[in-house]
């Protein structure tokens, strides 16, 4: 004789396949029998999440409620042709079970929460061996999709369901911390009032994690929309210190982020920028930097040319006012000759005062170049790009002028295109009336990266042809010095003055 089969309940969570767990898929896969409640139209929720996982060659038991919310004619009422139709149901895997046959009983959320699959439960389980597999249930994805604790520290949590009397439910509100009212649908009304009478405000949640998940406050929904899978949250007095805002409930609250990944690979990024980076749903940038960043398929890259940085920055923000997690990516640090100072200019504009952005700093081309010889801008130093795309190429010579003037070591960044090549050598022979011919001259290229030179030389013998626009220069001051340390060359400006 065979032995009898196995029930298992189990949970399919609240509707987005991808928050089941691995065992209920697993389960799903294997199994004989795969059973689940549906109303008289056929359709089953908990079959449409576990679809992906169910094969040609099982059994479906389609267990078909006689009402819902209807009226019946059957003798005993409602509740006579819910119990018949519980009992022939249960006779039905019975069947199955007798003749050796696991079945697999699907249940919406958790089985055992508010579940069909309890009424099986209770029939079967004293007869057959059986397992229950939890799954997320509609309270803990509302309480996600609103992006709001429920209870913290001792704060009490109770679950309720609509269906109470609006007195009694209204007391048992005002008498609690945290509430989830559960099977709104009709119950509606009475529900909104009870919260009312409570003097409680509550969030509103129908068919979370679905394409179709919906949030408001409840106050602000209309009655004749709510279906039956929605719910009301109503968060603890300490875990809603900052309550949720109305207007930002929904795809989630955007920001923008712009961040530095360094001067080359991942190396030289930090941890912190490689957690935005890792979170975020949009990577906006220049080409070649969004290069630098692994790809990830979740994610949507926007590269774009290095020219156009308003329209990028504005294409970032306009994301994020959508809702998205945006990092605009850039390389070095954002804030020195990068993305930081435009996406700020067009964040300045009124239709984007709602849209968070942050800035997180990146190690810039310049202090890698200094510390692969060692210091030469340890101390007062200035900082100035050569190109002339954004200012006239006189203020560019006046401020190289006034640091050399100042005695102050300068890093010059963007030093050469194929549309300026002259730029360097005019620098040069500029900075030469007011600095001595000796002075230490440090070029870096591509520092951190496969093709990575750096070479000291001195301002009168700095060869324009040796610089790109992936070269940095450092000039040195009067205090500079040059030190060779067996066979390598350090360059450092002592930090004291020497006056």
């Amino acid at each position: 004789m065979r032995e009898p089969g196995t029930l298992y309940g189990v949970g399919v969570g609240p509707g987005d396949p991808e928050l089941m767990t691995l065992k209920a898929a697993r389960l799903i896969a294997a199994a004989d029998v795969v059973a689940y409640h549906c109303a008289r139209h056929g359709r089953s929720i908990a079959r449409g999440i576990a679809a992906a996982h169910l094969r040609a060659d099982q059994v479906e038991e389609a267990l078909v409620y006689p009402v819902t919310t209807e009226t019946t004619d059957h003798p005993g009422g409602y509740q006579g042709a819910i119990d018949e139709f519980y009992a022939e149901a249960a006779a039905r895997l019975a069947a199955h079970l007798d003749a050796g046959r696991d079945v697999v009983l699907l249940a919406e959320g958790d089985p055992l929460f508010y579940g069909s699959y309890m009424h099986m439960h209770k029939r079967l389980a004293p007869r057959y061996r059986t397992e229950v597999v939890p799954g997320v249930t509609s309270v803990s994805a509302a309480a996600a999709a609103l992006r709001q604790p429920l209870v913290e520290r001792d704060e009490v949590l109770t679950v309720l369901p609509g269906t109470l009397p609006r007195a009694e439910l209204a007391r048992r509100l005002a008498d609690t911390d945290s509430a989830a009212v559960l099977k709104l649908g009709r119950t509606f009304e009475a529900v909104r009032g009870a919260v009312d009478d409570a003097g409680r405000r509550a969030l509103y949640v129908e068919r979370a994690t679905t394409d179709r998940e919906r949030t408001a406050e409840l106050a602000d929904v209309d009655p004749a929309s709510v279906p039956y899978f929605a719910l009301a949250l109503l968060p603890g007095a300490v875990a809603s210190a900052r309550p949720a805002d109305p207007e930002r409930i929904g795809p989630g609250a955007g920001e923008v982020v712009v961040v530095g990944t360094g001067p080359a690979g991942r190396d030289w990024m930090t941890p912190q920028v490689g957690g935005v980076l890792a979170a975020a749903d949009d990577l906006v940038g220049y080409g070649p930097y969004l290069d630098r960043v692994p790809p990830n398929p979740r994610q949507t890259r926007h590269p774009s040319d290095n020219r156009v940085e308003s329209e990028r920055a504005a294409h970032a923000l306009d994301l994020a006012a959508a809702g998205r997690r945006v990092a605009v990516v850039s390389a070095g640090d954002p804030g020195v000759f990068a993305m930081a100072t435009a996406v700020l200019e067009v964040a300045a504009q009124e239709k984007y005062a709602g849209v968070a952005v942050r800035v997180l700093p990146g190690v810039t081309a310049s202090s890698a170049v200094a510390a692969a010889v060692g210091a030469p801008l340890g101390h007062d130093h200035a900082v100035i790009s050569l190109s002339d795309r954004l200012k006239p190429w006189e203020v560019v010579v006046d401020r190289l002028v006034a640091a050399a003037r100042a005695d102050l070591a300068i890093a010059i960044y963007n030093p050469r295109s194929s549309a300026r090549p002259w730029q360097v050598g005019a620098a040069r022979d500029a900075l030469l009336e007011h600095l001595a011919p000796d002075t230490p001259v440090v070029v870096g290229r591509d520092v951190g990266g496969a093709g990575e030179r750096v070479t000291v030389t001195t301002l009168a013998e700095l060869d324009p042809e040796q610089v790109d626009m992936r070269t940095l220069l450092i000039i040195g001051s009067s205090a500079t010095r040059v030190v060779t340390r067996g066979e390598t060359t350090a360059v450092f400006t002592p930090r004291r003055h020497p006056g």
